[in-house]
């Protein structure tokens, strides 16, 4: 019996659309589009479907994650600057009912302390912080495996 290819959707928050150019020096020089086109090559390595998304929009990413219920298995999600202020974001996570984990290419505890705390993460399976670019192949890894383990 062959198992149903899983269905991931990736999502990211405001300002990750100037990766590559927006603060080389904290986030590195990679695109989102090179992150994008590394998560689906992955994916299929895993048996995943990979579909990517990014809203500078808070309520855009809220109705994604409503869609996403009927629609993928789990969800990889970079709230960006929202992790720390959007409890409607949160919100939006837990509606899903769906394994969700959160990524941050830097490592937030290790800087401003506003971006300390994530009001997301206690949504979530886990978290990725820190790893640059990584973190986010670190975090579909977790959430493949978490999906495979669940059955």
């Amino acid at each position: 019996m062959t198992a149903s290819v899983q269905r991931i959707l990736v999502l990211n928050g405001p300002n990750l659309n100037l990766l590559g150019t927006r603060e080389p020096d904290v986030y590195g020089a990679t695109t989102l589009d090179d992150i994008e086109k590394a998560l689906k090559k992955l994916g299929k390595s895993l048996g995943a479907t990979i579909e990517c998304r990014q809203s500078n929009q808070e309520g855009q990413l809220i109705d994604w994650l409503h869609d996403a219920r009927d629609s993928f298995d789990g969800v990889v999600i970079n709230p960006g600057g929202l992790t720390h202020s959007s409890v409607s974001l949160r919100d939006g996570i837990s509606a899903t009912g769906l394994p969700v984990v959160e990524v941050h290419i830097s490592n937030t505890a290790a800087r401003e302390s506003f971006r300390h705390q994530s009001v997301t993460a206690a949504v979530c399976i886990g978290s990725v912080i820190g790893f640059g670019k990584n973190s986010y192949a670190l975090g579909l890894r977790a959430l493949i495996d978490y999906l495979n383990a669940a059955g």
